[in-house]
């Protein structure tokens, strides 16, 4: 049997989008961000990942000049919060559509913790943070060159924050952390477990 095939171009022709399905489940970058006023803004983004070790870079794509984009550009620093399965809601909560100015900790009902190196505050709850400094900000465009509406932005982590209780013998534990991933469809998430995990190591490499 063929391969189903589409050209994204003209349409994939399924009863929904099939690439954020396939490209996961995917980190989700949860990203405060303070703006030149001092107002405070964070916001979840399905388009977030780790790009180096050294420097540590991790970067978010704002589909849309969204109010996290505004800020950093603004003052330079973000701080990225990692999602787990207890801080689900709230994460889903501070994904609304609000006016510039609006303090989405306020909607979530989640404290704010003061960062050490940066101006945006930490979500107090979050198991882990990276505070960062903008490294670079990409608008992005297609093979052909047309600028799409969307921007990566590219942050170097300065500091970091890890609960103890998620830290075993000086490991982070990603399989007992409960993180959250973003899955596909317009609900679909995903929880790290024990159950999932497969051990594989690399090759070594022939003489």
């Amino acid at each position: 049997m063929e391969p189903y095939f589409y050209e994204p171009s003209a349409g994939h022709g399924l009863k929904h989008d099939p690439f954020n399905a396939i490209i996961g489940p995917r980190p989700i970058g949860w990203v405060s961000t303070q703006g030149a006023d001092g107002s405070v803004n964070l916001a979840p983004y399905s388009f977030f990942n780790a790009f180096c070790y050294t420097p540590p870079i991790i970067g978010f794509s704002s589909i849309g000049a969204k109010d996290s984009l505004r800020n950093v550009r603004e003052t330079g620093e973000f701080v990225w919060n990692l999602v787990t399965r207890e801080l689900g809601a709230a994460m889903n909560a501070s994904a609304v559509m609000a006016p510039y100015g609006v303090d989405e900790f306020a909607l979530a009902g989640l404290e704010k913790a003061p960062s050490r190196l940066v101006a945006p505050p930490r979500v107090a709850a979050a198991k882990v943070n990276f505070e960062c400094r903008v490294a670079d900000i990409v608008r992005l465009k297609s093979a052909a060159g047309v600028e799409a509406d969307a921007w990566l932005v590219l942050g170097e982590v300065v500091g970091v924050h890890i609960a103890p209780e998620v830290l075993r013998d000086g490991v982070f534990d990603t399989f007992g952390a409960g993180i959250l991933l973003r899955a596909g469809g317009a609900s679909a998430y995903a929880e790290v477990r024990p159950e999932s995990r497969l051990d594989m190591r690399r090759p070594e490499a022939e003489n």
